[in-house]
């Protein structure tokens, strides 16, 4: 279920079309990694070596490497969110991933009586939020540190997604043991990939049996 001494790869979902996006991911990234003395590694979907740059050939590259994650971290930022990470988080749920919601944005958005964010990506089993004030972390940081509270600001917000992750790691696979081969078959079906369906099928099928070994399902 869970293991403090097991080195977990997790996705990092989210944004990644500016340079603030870009860097912002990447140093949460090395934040999360240092802080959790290297149990938890980034699959970035931005620096994922695809052959073709059609949008397609992205789209699948960045589907099969969230399914094979151990736990996935979306952030839910923005009035609305973004709509890639929805669909990513969507899948990941489908394949009972583990998952972590981050928002630091203090705005409120969607129409949840109890989150920022739209109803339908709420309450969600096997799913754990961390919702901070971006701009009151970012003050109490910067008080304390000077004019350089970017890396401490960070770091702070890599070891609340570190203890979320620790936890949500350990709740029970909801995906019944019977509906497991026929969940991920489906799933290597459902968009469309375009490599050939036996292909897809098998790939999906290795990483199902590697996370019935690691007890993630």
């Amino acid at each position: 279920m869970g293991d403090n001494s097991i080195r977990h790869r997790y996705f990092h979902s989210g944004e990644l079309f500016s340079l603030k996006h870009l860097t912002g991911n990447l140093e949460l990234a090395h934040a999360i990694s240092d802080e959790s003395g290297g149990r938890y590694t980034a699959i970035l979907p931005q620096d994922l070596e695809i052959n073709q740059r059609c949008a397609s050939a992205i789209r699948d590259a960045d589907l099969l490497a969230l399914v094979s994650a151990d736990v996935a971290l979306f952030h839910f930022d923005g009035p609305e969110l973004d709509s890639g990470t929805v669909v990513e988080f969507v899948f990941a749920k489908l394949a009972d991933i583990p998952a972590v919601l981050l928002r630091t944005d203090f705005r409120r958005g969607g129409d949840s009586h109890h989150d920022p964010w739209n109803l339908m990506v709420s309450d969600w089993p096997r799913t754990i939020k961390v919702i901070l004030h971006g701009m009151e972390l970012y003050h109490a940081t910067r008080h304390k540190q000077g004019d350089r509270p970017a890396e401490p600001t960070i770091r702070e917000v890599a070891r609340q997604v570190i203890e979320a992750f620790d936890r949500v790691i350990r709740q029970p696979a909801v995906l019944p043991r019977g509906l497991r081969e026929a969940a991920y078959h489906w799933l290597s079906i459902a968009p469309g990939f375009g490599s050939a369906a036996a292909e897809v099928d098998a790939r999906f099928s290795d990483i199902l049996r590697g996370k019935v070994m690691r007890q993630l399902l």
